[in-house]
């Protein structure tokens, strides 16, 4: 009896917190609205709780968004819990936000994130963004990537294999699933200099296991409104699954980082040799590159070397595997794009199993506009966000301190406005010839200061997936056809899957 009514109690509390701080949000919210909804659509909304009435379940985020967005301003004012928003797929906003110097700063979304990347590239701001941009930027250079390529290479010919033991014959198979085991190597390769083999064995399975666990919670509570309070939050049990994930992550990062930084000291740090064809060249992972970079004259510190590299992890796999899948699903779709794309790689590479070189990749400009036409329909990031942390003046308009854009890219890209026959791929819209459209209407990788660091390495990667698989096999529809069901979960992806089958090359 008395533990029900020191529940109860503890329940009522709860409620009454929660109530008060939506309040004095809601109250606050007034000045901002009268400013923004005098120049752009409100969506409907009701004290307190905002419009979450008006956004579907999380599968049809994408179609809010183009709900919200489908009017002349391509834009609308959302309250959502107290937080004031402006959704948009201007272009015009897109550039104002995206090429300020001042509006650098991602939204609270991003701090979902923070247990597991802490203040790391994708999340900092201010002086230490601007110090480490410009310390990691030297790790991206082309003389760099180009060793890379060797990388890629080597998982994806190990994926090709497995798709010549597994899936040949099959009227249907899900290629997501070996995409993001391939990219998932490729990026821990790169990255910490590591091969997990998780497309061979299970090595490396705690740890992906754990980065599935965090990435899936911080989904969870960027679509489920009453799980953005911490307090609240620290009631379920996911809060108790993503602490243990949390420390098997940290575990292995840093086991990878000191056991480096041992060899670095010692001097006995050993380099992997590999042949091209301008001779000898040592491939080192970012890793090696961040513990010789330094920052006002220090090194990285561990903690800052362990955030940048989980970092890398993070953006470098999720957002690759969907490029990559979405491309395989159009050429499944499109035989007169994929017969166009094998004659341009049979005019480069002499058979179906040769090694692609940095070199060959550059003067492969039709598999360039296919890719750029994938991630014009299917960017990786659909939807990014920044947040307004002193008034801005939009065309005489007030965009008040506080306020939060969400910039749906994805509906951005699909706009006839912005593109003839949206909605159709078609990749001679990328002829230089062709293209018309501000830059900021083609954003698959953000624009401005803050866009994508690692846009060129998933560009390479991007590249070498697909020319492998186009020589290797001819990519057909799966019997029967199942189109992709696609939701915005941070990165772009597909709840069923994407299913294709395939017919060996000879």
């Amino acid at each position: 009896m008395i533990s029900t009514m020191i529940l109860n109690a503890f329940g009522a509390l709860f409620a009454i917190i929660l109530i008060t701080i939506l309040v004095k949000r809601w109250l606050l919210l007034r000045n901002v609205e009268n400013k923004v909804a005098s120049w752009m659509p409100t969506v409907p909304r009701v004290p307190i709780l905002g419009s979450v009435f008006e956004m579907g379940n999380p599968a049809e985020n994408l179609k809010d968004l183009q709900r919200f967005t489908d009017n002349p301003c391509k834009s609308s004012y959302v309250e959502i819990l107290g937080t004031s928003n402006i959704v948009t797929k201007n272009s015009e906003i897109l550039e104002f936000v995206l090429s300020s110097n001042k509006i650098l700063t991602k939204s609270h979304d991003y701090d979902f994130l923070l247990p597991w990347l802490g203040e790391g590239l994708l999340i900092s701001k201010g002086a230490k963004w601007k110090s480490h941009r410009k310390a990691i930027t030297p790790t991206f250079h082309f003389s760099i990537l180009e060793v890379f390529v060797d990388v890629f290479n080597s998982n994806v010919d190990t994926m090709i294999q497995k798709l010549k033991k597994m899936e040949l014959g099959k009227n249907s198979f899900d290629v997501y699933q070996y995409v993001t085991a391939c990219t998932l190597d490729i990026i821990c390769e790169s990255a910490m200099g590591v091969n997990l083999q998780s497309q061979e064995n299970s090595m490396g399975d705690e740890y992906v296991h754990a980065v599935k666990n965090i990435t899936r919670i911080a989904q969870d509570r960027w679509i489920t409104a009453w799980k953005s309070f911490d307090f609240l939050f620290n009631l379920t049990s996911d809060s108790k699954i993503l602490a243990e994930s949390l420390k098997i992550a940290h575990k292995f990062t840093n086991s990878v980082i000191e056991r480096k930084t041992r060899e670095m000291m010692k001097g006995e740090a050993k380099q992997e040799k590999t042949e091209d064809v301008l001779g000898k060249k040592s491939r080192k992972a970012f890793l090696d590159l961040l513990l010789n970079s330094t920052i006002d004259g220090r090194r990285l510190t561990q903690e800052e070397l362990r955030q940048e590299v989980d970092t890398f992890m993070f953006a470098g796999h999720d957002t690759t595997s969907s490029g990559i899948s979405s491309a395989f699903h159009v050429l499944a779709n499109r035989p007169d794009i994929q017969k166009q794309l094998r004659e341009e790689l049979k005019g480069v590479f002499e058979s179906k199993n040769a090694r692609i070189t940095y070199q060959d990749l550059q003067g492969l400009k039709y598999l360039e506009m296919v890719i750029k036409e994938t991630l014009r329909l299917y960017p990786p990031a659909p939807v990014i966000s920044r947040v307004v942390e002193e008034d801005a003046e939009f065309k005489g308009h007030t965009i008040p301190k506080g306020t939060v854009i969400v910039m749906s890219i994805y509906n951005m890209h699909r706009d006839p406005d912005y593109y003839e026959n949206a909605e159709n791929f078609d990749p001679e819209r990328f002829m230089e010839t062709a293209t018309k459209n501000s830059a900021y209407t083609y954003i698959p990788f953000s624009a401005g200061p803050r866009n994508c660091i690692g846009q060129k390495f998933a560009i390479l990667e991007m590249k070498t997936f697909i020319s492998k698989m186009v020589m290797n096999f001819e990519i057909l529809p799966a019997n029967p056809p199942r189109e992709m069901e696609l939701i915005s979960e941070t990165i772009l992806k597909s709840r069923n899957g994407v299913h294709i089958r395939l017919k060996e090359c000879q």
